[in-house]
């Protein structure tokens, strides 16, 4: 499957899903406590840097960019799903949703405090993680932060053709840690931390977090 036809597939499942996987997630992140532990950190380490703006990368139906919002960040979310941006705007209408991609993401260089990608790679291949992890180092500022969350496996996990109610057309990948860290160094950012949970009750695997930083200028 070509990039473009793997977008446009991804695309086309999470417009069919919105408004169910937004219904289906609501609560999910308050029973979630070393998630919310992640977060946290990643916020406070932020707004100590200068408090820079921060995008939620496939941001999905906006949970995040709020949450990210009421931890005192001005956060703004991207998603490559039209219609997840339409439920993200219609939940949370006082915050900046848009359309678009991760890679190339719609950002000058150098001008954001913070990235967040909350399990918005798990469509990506492998050996596409490289250019996303560039694009995060390429729209940070020096000193900007960028967390990563992901489910901590090797290669596909799963197929899914059907989720959350939906015919859907979707590989979900999952990266070791040590992996996840040796790319995102390679791209220029600085592990700060890192966590791996066991999973919840209603998840296939364990997840990992990697929270890493530009470094500063001079």
């Amino acid at each position: 499957m070509t990039e473009s036809s793997r977008l446009s597939a991804v695309r086309a499942s999470y417009d069919a899903v919105a408004a169910d996987y937004a219904r289906l997630l609501t609560g999910v992140l308050e029973a979630a406590p070393l998630d919310r532990a992640m977060l946290g950190a990643f916020a406070e380490y932020v707004r100590g840097g200068g408090g820079g703006a921060v995008a939620d990368l496939g941001c999905g139906p906006g949970r995040i960019t709020a949450y990210l919002n009421a931890l005192g960040v001005r956060a703004f979310g991207v998603d490559l799903s039209p219609a997840m941006v339409a439920v993200a705007r219609r939940s949370y209408p006082g915050l900046r949703f848009e359309v678009g991609r991760m890679t190339p993401l719609d950002v000058a260089d150098g001008v954001l405090g913070g990235v967040v990608a909350w399990h918005s790679t798990a469509h990506t291949p492998p050996g596409e993680l490289p250019s996303v992890f560039a694009e995060f180092a390429r729209v940070l500022a020096p000193g900007g932060y960028a967390l990563l969350a992901f489910e901590a496996g090797d290669g596909r996990r799963r197929r899914l053709d059907h989720a959350y109610g939906h015919p859907v057309d979707l590989d979900v990948y999952g990266t070791p840690p040590g992996l996840a860290a040796d790319r995102l160094t390679e791209a220029g950012l600085a592990e700060v931390a890192r966590l791996v949970r066991e999973p919840g009750p209603d998840e296939t695997g364990p997840h990992g977090f990697l929270l890493t930083r530009k470094p500063p200028a001079g």
